[in-house]
């Protein structure tokens, strides 16, 4: 059984933020990305990224709540590091 989360947050620039993400974790894991869609695989979960008409959604899976908790800030980490000019934070919500 899998665990998950999942956060959106609103942005004009979703494909940005999905770029940024799968670039900089393709050096070294698996990433499938375009504008819409992204997808990286790590060695504890699954990060999946979304863009829609009101932002990014994202959504972590793991097989258990150490795993979730550790995807759940590499992700975060991340993506505030990268969107903090738009001063944009992720709330995670259990899915």
């Amino acid at each position: 059984m899998l665990l998950s989360a999942t956060s959106h947050v609103a942005t004009a620039t979703p494909a940005r933020y999905i770029a940024r993400l799968c670039r900089h974790f393709a050096h070294r894991l698996p990433v499938q990305f375009d504008d819409c869609h992204g997808r990286i695989q790590f060695d504890f979960g699954l990060c999946l990224l979304q863009a829609d008409d009101r932002g990014l959604a994202l959504r972590v899976d793991a097989p258990d709540g150490q795993a979730l908790a550790k995807l759940k800030h590499m992700v975060g980490t991340h993506f505030e590091r990268f969107a903090w000019r738009d001063q944009l934070n992720l709330e995670w919500q259990p899915a």
